[in-house]
């Protein structure tokens, strides 16, 4: 096909002009090439590319577009143009404002683009034409998308629909925890300023709102550094009440639109720590790389503690002051500062808020610099300056890892002599995972990381036992009788555990296989006792049970069959009831009343 009446050479781009952009490969077909035309699906509309847009995105129908555009018939004649008119329009699309069909070939364009659109009459100007078109006529449209706006509609009913005017950078957008800073400036229909922000902005954290319910609603859509317009329907704005004036904002009227510039200038991300709302981190600076302590790192912080008050209780690492150095998981510090360090980057800075459950709890406390009063909710200022993280089971020899499993368990045993038994299963838990049944060893050292993996999980269960995860304990016992049958350890402590699950009849069996192995083991006996008086107590139980059930059923029995005669009584009162009232009635008839006396007298 030659070049359209219209079109000229040079608007052409040569395939050699200009290296291919990334684009997107719709229904696997592959790009137009600039020259080619292609029917778009089965819609009857053909696109013939004239020039290479920008990047990979295109507009949506609901966005607003900026273009210039031509209109001809297929012999040249042209019917419009923007270009005649020296100023490009904006258009919905999806209203079929010019052409329906001009807006189903729009939203294959990218920024920039030139295109040609051969329309069928159906989704041109149909039967009825216009002017110069005649009835089901075929049209082209040479297109050039300048711009577009992308419209969303927030609230899914059409109450806020924001306009984005510029795009923010990154793909983080705030959650309802975070703290925000957004410049804004909101209008009525008739142009009335209503309220402003002042040059910096405002802060304010997400789930508190601000404003009216569509500022969060729209700001937790944004990027940072997006700036939109919104439309805000009365039921997200002020409503049928509207708004009497104060020192933040004028008076809006009831049942009142609002025409809102919003720019989200930035935010701060807040981490629900320990995923109960008692400690939070407000992220001031993100950290580098994504790498974080976790567990067992030693980390290296500076920090300033307050009370809600303001009152400063300690500084480390402030003024020229030392840092403070510790192991976190060790208890080292208040639980909410070592869980909060542990989540952090290498140069990440942060607040803390620590609610007293995870701080000093409801005890009075001296501190470096104040004393803390009990149930006091702490703020920390944190900076992570540095950290070394362990090394992992991937990153050692068999040597190593058996070494860190051996000192990993000794430091479970004496957290366990000191009665802290969850720390104390977390390391057994740690022991194991360094020697764990993945993990490859030689045979002269399976013997060995065998025994540490039965020691660790017998250990956890006695840990379980003191927490009363008892189902976690028959868990640890039975991996390890999987390996030993007659480990008298895991049948004992799996014993205890299956009595607190009232599971005698297990129970039962594993004290009897253990006492196999050694009839004279003293803890074995004792459990025995403890489970023949349950027994017992269980055996008394059940006789007084089934004796109440035995009662019930036999008062039910004899109600049964007291009902039974009766209702047989009931039976043969009917069979002789006709004869009776006959007897009546010749008793009535034969002898009648004497004179008061009663009937049967006679």
């Amino acid at each position: 096909m030659g070049v359209e009446k219209g079109t000229r050479d040079s608007d052409i781009e040569r395939e050699e002009d200009l290296d291919e952009e990334p684009g997107e490969v719709i229904e696997s077909a592959p790009p137009l090439k600039v020259g080619e035309e292609r029917e778009l699906g089965n819609s009857g509309i053909k696109k013939k590319l004239l020039k290479r847009g920008l990047g990979w995105e295109t507009p949506e129908f609901n966005d607003e577009v900026t273009v210039h555009y031509v209109g001809t018939l297929l012999d040249g004649t042209k019917f419009d143009s923007t270009r005649d008119r020296d100023s490009s329009v904006i258009m919905k699309l999806g209203q079929g404002e010019v052409v329906a069909g001009l807006d189903h070939g729009i939203i294959t364009m990218k920024k920039g683009e030139r295109a040609l659109f051969t329309l069928p009459p159906e989704l041109g100007f149909g039967v009825a034409g216009r002017d110069v078109v005649p009835t089901n006529s075929f049209v082209r449209y040479e297109v050039e998308l300048v711009s577009w706006i992308k419209v969303v509609d927030v609230s899914k009913d059409g109450g806020i629909i924001k306009k984005i005017v510029e795009k923010g950078d990154k793909h983080e957008r705030p959650g309802d925890l975070d703290e925000v800073l957004v410049k804004y400036q909101v209008a009525l229909a008739d142009g009335t300023i209503v309220a402003k922000t002042l040059e910096e902005g405002i802060e304010f954290y997400v789930k508190d709102g601000h404003l009216c319910p569509a500022l969060p609603k729209a700001t937790m859509t944004m990027k940072r550094g997006e700036k939109v317009k919104l439309v805000v329907q009365p039921q997200y704005a002020f409503g049928q009440e509207g708004k009497d004036a104060s020192d933040a904002i004028c008076p809006v009227p009831p049942n009142s639109t609002l025409y809102i510039d919003l720019e989200l200038t930035s935010f701060k991300p807040v981490i629900d720590v320990t995923g109960d709302a008692k400690v939070f981190k407000k992220i001031l600076k993100e950290g580098e790389g994504s790498l974080v302590a976790n567990e067992g790192a030693t980390v290296t912080i500076s920090y300033t503690a307050r009370l809600e008050d303001g009152t400063v209780f300690e500084r480390k690492g402030i003024d020229d002051g030392q840092p403070l150095q510790f192991i976190t998981d060790e208890e080292q510090v208040i639980a909410g500062l070592d869980q909060a360090v542990a989540t952090m980057k290498k140069g990440e800075h942060a607040i803390l808020t620590v609610k007293p459950e995870y701080g000093f709890g409801n005890i009075e406390t001296k501190r470096d610099l104040a004393i803390v009063p009990p149930s006091s909710i702490l703020v920390y200022e944190v900076e992570m300056l540095d950290f070394i993280k362990e090394k992992t089971p991937w990153e050692m020899n068999n040597q190593e890892k058996i070494k860190a499993a051996e000192r990993k368990k000794e430091e479970g045993n004496l957290l366990f002599k000191s009665g802290k038994y969850l720390r104390a299963g977390k390391k057994y838990d740690k022991a194991a995972s360094y020697v764990g049944e993945e993990e490859i060893f030689g045979d002269d050292e399976q013997k060995l990381v065998t025994a540490m993996r039965v020691t660790c999980w017998l250990n956890k269960a006695a840990c379980s036992l003191k927490l009363n995860d008892f189902q976690g304990a028959i868990k640890l016992c039975s991996k390890v009788l999987g390996i030993e049958f007659y480990n008298i350890k895991a049948l004992y402590r799996r014993a205890q555990a299956l009595i607190q699950t009232t599971d005698l009849v297990s129970a039962d069996m594993d004290i009897k296989k253990a006492l196999e192995v050694d009839p004279q083991n003293r803890e074995v006996k004792l459990i025995q006792k403890t489970l023949k008086q349950l027994q017992a107590e269980s055996n008394k139980r059940d006789a007084k049970l089934y004796s109440n059930m035995f009662a019930d059923m036999t008062k039910q029995t004899s109600a049964i069959t007291k009902k039974l005669k009766v209702e047989r009584a009931d039976d043969d009162m009917k069979n002789v009831e006709p004869v009776a009232m006959e007897m009546e009635n010749v008793a009535d008839n034969s002898c009648p009343p004497d004179n008061g006396k009663a009937v049967d007298s006679c």
